[in-house]
């Protein structure tokens, strides 16, 4: 069968060119639409349920919220791990999925469980809610929302977060592959009304008459329609409040003269912001607001971007004059790195190649007929990546190898060679004519074809168990064995039909003469070769000692060297999570930040801005405390350092000089990687460690005593203990006999209080 392949390929030229010209085209189309991105997304496949209970403790939001939904979600089908997170204000369920099951499938499962566990939970604190369709590598876009100079003074960090939430935010969420905006920092704008106890205790008035009056004046409602002659006059009615003297005017009792009490009567209304769990501050300057986009699972990178830059592009022409989005951490400059990288090894791979080929092969056309086989192999992997959903990163692209991928070709058009030097088949004029060319190419080609498809499947077995990877390892590698094997096939299918038909055209159908360069280059390699063989004959035994000696020294080196997954991708950017004394407020924290941010953008002109994200976002899917976050730290391009000479020596620099502030910890990562740890393990450290139990006192405990034996170890470093216990809290107690006796009532109390 493969013989006549061969055969028609040599027989039919046009129809093979047709082909060849179809592959490339249709390849060239298909480069455009393949996802790109830095390196695989490796994360679970995983459902995050969010509530946000902004009045709750913690121990509250687990007792009533985190529990009921973790017992309602556990006997899901695919379920492979389940774990939650609760402190004040927020409860995180992350429910993770084996990578079979669709991830449309289980959010409906899991919604359908909170439809039944909402009965479960108190009502007014707080609804549980599914988290974006994103994943590890979805945060793919942050910005800062800032007034430029001089207008400082005009736009404070209300005003900012306002103009993010209303004008920004709205237009991001129609673009193509956007999942979510998670709004950060500034302040959430609202009405304030406070109370005057003293005011209300002289109109006799209780602060539920006030919630009740609130409550009946803030609605709008319509009234169906009436006949006016010929016309329809549709009714609505608008009730909602809409300034500060609205409130103000809401009528909350009357006095015994049967004088209207209004709130403005017993308390002042003003703008102010609502409870805030986050803060976002830009190098030293002070606060701004900004946003994470969240991209949507399985959306390609680039093109994402490529969008979002263009509608903000927009949005910036319809913002107020001062205000500027500003981005601070850009995927797509990651992944051009990474892209930029691969393209450049595999550029000096290939011309490696077609300089060893000519040399070797000793034909020039013959080198670049073998060499053409490289891009028409790629286009052909590039296809099938589509089809099969493989995205094009490090581990896809970066494991092509174009000696492989020619390995066939070599051999066919070699034996083409060889068939072509032997005199006998030219006559007198030292030519053959176009059949005579096309039956020896034929012949050789048909001869040598077995090696060929033998060496192809040898090189496929090798790959076979990476196919049988699971997890983790599964995700990172399998792309890397299939655009491989992918590539690998198309050589194979182009070594039976492209190969066959251009030796017999662009191959020389002379006879001849004399000998070029290669071949004398290639004849003194095979004397010394030669030379050298037999001299290694006379020493067999030194030799296969002196081979075994090296052995067991690699073995032994092997043994002593350390091992990762994988080496850590130099995302361009550092990511340094910091934290201070447990039960700092925000303002603490901006001011210990901020003291950081000075002293990395004045010892160190690697720096080229620095963003600090304290706390967490609008969507809680890292639920920072707020005596703690983020710090980004934008870097220059690498050749323009001066302080050190990679991201190791610079982030232990920048550790040492940040040690002058006391009580902070700082531990440095890049982004991607540090979001990476904390979907898959749940903590954003490299290296984590969990001990269960019911007491929490207990739990702190032996985790100091855990992390005193992980700080002997050698390599270890940047240890955090995540706090269990200890967070600062007012307790308030009824005594319920006192209660009894004036007659109030818990909720009433609690209504207050909230």
């Amino acid at each position: 069968m493969l013989n006549k392949i061969i055969e028609f390929s040599v027989k039919n030229k046009l129809i093979i060119a047709l082909f060849t010209i179809a592959l490339i085209l249709f390849g060239i189309y298909e480069t455009t639409k393949l996802p790109i991105d830095a390196q695989p997304d490796i994360t679970s496949n995983q459902v995050q349920v969010i509530t946000v209970a902004p009045s709750y403790g913690a121990a509250d939001i687990e007792r009533l919220v985190t529990f009921p939904i973790e017992q309602a979600t556990s006997n899901i089908s695919g379920i492979t791990e389940l774990r939650s997170f609760s402190r004040f204000g927020l409860s995180l369920v992350t429910v993770v999925f084996d990578d079979k099951t669709d991830v449309y499938w289980a959010r409906q499962q899991v919604q359908e469980r909170l439809q039944l566990v909402q009965e479960d939970i108190p009502a007014g604190i707080g609804k549980p809610e599914l988290g974006p369709i994103s994943s590890g590598l979805g945060e793919i876009f942050q910005y800062v929302v800032r007034a430029k100079k001089g207008y400082e003074n005009v736009y404070d960090e209300t005003e900012l977060r306002t103009i993010q939430d209303w004008i920004i935010r709205r237009q991001l969420l129609g673009t193509k592959g956007v999942a979510d905006v998670s709004s950060f920092g500034g302040k959430l704008k609202q009405y304030e009304i406070a109370i005057n106890p003293n005011q209300l205790q002289a109109f006799d008035i209780t602060i539920n008459d006030v919630f009740d009056a609130l409550e009946k004046n803030n609605q709008n409602t319509g009234g169906a329609y009436i006949e006016k002659k010929e016309t329809v006059l549709f009714i609505r009615s608008e009730g909602l409040l809409g300034s500060i003297e609205d409130i103000g005017n809401i009528q909350v009792s009357k006095t015994k003269e049967g004088i209207p009490v209004h709130i403005k009567d017993v308390s002042k209304v003003n703008i102010g912001f609502a409870t805030r769990y986050g803060a976002m501050t830009y190098n030293d300057e002070g606060e701004v607001s900004g946003a994470i986009v969240l991209m949507l699972k399985g959306e390609n990178a680039n093109e994402v971007i490529g969008n979002i830059k263009q509608k903000l592009d927009k949005i910036q022409e319809s913002l107020p004059e001062g205000v500027v989005i500003e981005p601070f951490l850009d995927r797509a400059k990651m992944v051009n790195n990474t892209i930029s990288t691969v393209k450049t090894n595999l550029m000096e791979g290939a011309l490696i190649v077609v300089f060893i080929l000519v040399l070797f092969l000793g034909n020039f056309r013959a080198g670049l007929l073998v060499a053409s086989v490289i891009p028409l192999a790629m286009l052909f992997a590039i296809i099938m990546m589509n089809i099969f959903g493989v995205g094009g990163n490090l581990m896809s692209l970066g494991a092509l190898d174009f000696g492989l991928i020619v390995d066939g070709a070599v051999i066919i058009v070699e034996a083409v060679l060889h068939q072509l030097a032997h005199k006998k088949h030219f006559g007198k004029d030292n030519i053959l004519s176009k059949a005579e060319m096309d039956a020896q190419v034929s012949s050789s080609a048909t001869k040598m074809v077995n090696s060929a498809v033998f060496g192809q499947i040898i090189i496929l077995i090798v790959y076979l168990p990476i196919f049988t990877l699971q997890g983790i390892e599964g995700k990172m590698f399998k792309p890397m064995a299939q655009t491989v094997a992918f590539a690998l096939i198309g050589a194979f299918l182009l070594s039976l039909t492209y190969i066959p038909m251009m030796s017999s055209l662009v191959l020389n159908r002379k006879k001849k003469t004399k000998d070029n360069v290669s071949d004398k280059v290639m004849s003194k390699v095979e004397s010394g070769h030669q030379k050298l063989l037999i001299k290694a004959l006379k020493f067999r035994k030194t030799i296969i000692a002196t081979v075994i000696v090296l052995f067991a020294g690699a073995v032994f080196v092997l043994s002593k060297m350390g091992g990762e997954f994988i080496p850590s991708l130099e995302e361009g950017d550092f990511a340094v999570e910091m934290r201070i004394l447990q039960g700092s407020n925000i303002e603490e924290t901006k001011k210990v930040t901020t003291q950081a941010a000075k002293i990395l953008l004045k010892q160190f002109p690697e720096v080229q801005k620095v963003v600090m994200k304290i706390g967490s976002g609008e969507i809680p899917t890292d639920p920072m405390p707020m005596d703690g976050g983020d710090m980004i730290v934008v870097l220059k391009p690498k050749k323009e350092w001066t302080s050190a000479h990679s991201f190791p020596e610079l982030s232990d620099k920048m550790n040492e000089a940040l040690q002058v502030i006391p009580g902070l910890t700082a531990s440095f990562q890049f982004p991607v990687q540090m979001r990476f740890n904390e979907l898959m393990t749940g903590a954003k450290q490299d290296v984590v460690c969990k001990i269960y139990g019911e007491d929490l006192d207990s739990l702190a405990t032996y985790a100091k005593k855990l992390g005193g034996i992980i700080s002997t170890v050698n390599g270890a470093q940047d240890l955090y203990l995540e706090p269990v216990v200890g967070a600062p809290q007012v307790v308030i107690d009824y005594n319920r006999a006192e209660l009894s006796r004036y007659n109030i009532s818990v909720a009433e109390i609690n209504r207050v209080i909230n």
